[in-house]
């Protein structure tokens, strides 16, 4: 393999095959580190763990900023569709990231996931009640913006988002053109933070299990069961439910052709931009309204993210077991609605929904350190989660649109 090559895979190439090298490779450096050290006296993992520690640290520099632009921009250039049935396709697709967030909050409660961090907090400074809980939030709602994005208060940050955004809805084009340019130029920052993954992954996983051995693997692979059986669980119960109580009858003819050829396809390009091509072909050929699903299905690549409120909701309560905290029910519902919240905000950028952990641990206390090495445990596990995650995003938002469609069909028939 000549130098050019080597750059273009290294920097380039396939961001999968790339974190599946770094992990396998981080793996290979724990096996044989302890070897190295005691006849070379070289420590391979804590050399090589400086990459993990520079990925973390650039992870928790721009996640604040990115959440305050992308949010901002978002509601500062949302269009609202035309047709009226667009409504009930806006509650389907925010109800049923709801619930896909409350799903994932039972399964964690029910299947406790355990990871390896490099750091772990005091339990005692976890909130111990709902009160403190909410109090804690209020608090955190109003801070100063400039001290929200500085130290890293995301509710914050998200709340000083939302007010701007809302408030932006009546500037100038241009104005709003100005914001939608800082949100790009952010996205594209994170875009090469993430080429870095590969890198990260590398340095985090060569220094985890050199630390905390080879069972911390377990840990990965349990978190990845709960994360996508929780999401075949939303594809396969929770939206035929949702489904039915729109069209009446059978709904698992309807979920099996979305997921067969909407699912299997965004499984492999990894984006609900990209599959919304072949959504839009999948609408025709089920003779859907045009007028309707021609904004629908972008909407819903948008807002429709039940896959990313899942990572989100599953990931934040990994970190919140790993640490020893008690959580009660009535917390974790309320994480669910941050999740739903969070997640509607995950589209666009690479990885988005791992970014937007530290916003739901903040809710429970976690420190952003705590939370960008649960981003990096995200990447460990990206390989399948971000896949999984984007087939089931981007099949619902034609399987809700087709069910809206269907109903409006049978209530004028």
């Amino acid at each position: 393999m000549n130098t050019s090559r080597l750059f273009h895979f290294l920097f380039q190439g396939n961001l999968v095959k790339r974190i599946a090298v770094g992990l396998v490779l981080g793996i290979l450096v724990a096996l044989v580190n302890e070897s190295v050290k005691n006849s070379a006296g070289i420590d391979l993992a804590s050399s090589f763990g400086v990459l993990g520690q520079i990925f973390v640290k650039a992870l928790r520099a721009v996640a604040p900023i990115l959440i305050f632009f992308l949010v901002m921009a978002a509601l500062a250039n949302k269009k609202v569709g035309s047709k009226s049935n667009m409504k009930e396709i806006v509650v389907l697709y925010l109800l049923g990231t709801f619930l896909a967030a409350v799903a994932a909050v039972i399964a964690s409660m029910a299947f406790p996931s355990d990871v390896a961090l490099a750091v772990k907090e005091d339990a005692s400074s976890a909130p111990q009640s709902v009160g403190q809980v909410m109090l804690t939030l209020v608090l955190n709602v109003v801070d100063n913006p400039l001290n929200a994005i500085f130290k890293a208060n995301f509710i914050g940050v998200l709340a000083w988002s939302i007010g701007l955004g809302l408030a932006l809805r009546h500037a100038s084009d241009a104005t709003k053109q100005v914001v939608a340019d800082f949100a790009e130029g952010i996205s594209k920052i994170v875009h090469v933070i993430i080429s870095f993954a590969p890198f990260g992954v590398f340095g985090l996983v060569a220094e985890t299990l050199s630390d905390k051995g080879l069972s911390a693997l377990g840990g990965y692979v349990h978190l990845l069961f709960v994360l996508i059986g929780t999401m075949l669980f939303t594809a396969f119960v929770l939206n035929p439910i949702l489904v039915y109580w729109k069209i009446r009858r059978n709904p698992y003819p309807l979920v099996w052709t979305c997921v067969r050829e909407s699912g299997v396809t965004a499984f492999f390009t990894r984006s609900s931009a990209a599959n919304i091509p072949v959504n839009i072909e999948l609408a025709k050929r089920l003779n859907l309204d045009e007028e309707t699903y021609s904004v629908a299905i972008p909407l819903g690549a948008n807002i429709n993210m039940a896959g990313a409120a899942i990572t989100i909701t599953v990931l934040t309560l990994a970190a919140v077991h790993t640490l020893g905290m008690e959580v009660s029910f009535v917390s974790a519902v309320l994480l669910s609605i941050v999740a739903a919240l969070c997640a509607c905000g995950a589209s666009g950028v690479a990885g988005g929904s791992l970014l937007l952990i530290p916003l739901a641990c903040s809710l429970f206390g976690i420190t952003d350190d705590i939370a960008a090495q649960m981003i990096g445990v995200g990447f460990v596990i990206g390989i399948l989660q971000d896949s999984t995650e984007t087939a089931l995003n981007s099949s619902t938002d034609v399987l809700f649109t087709a069910a809206v469609c269907m109903e409006e069909e049978r209530k004028n028939g």
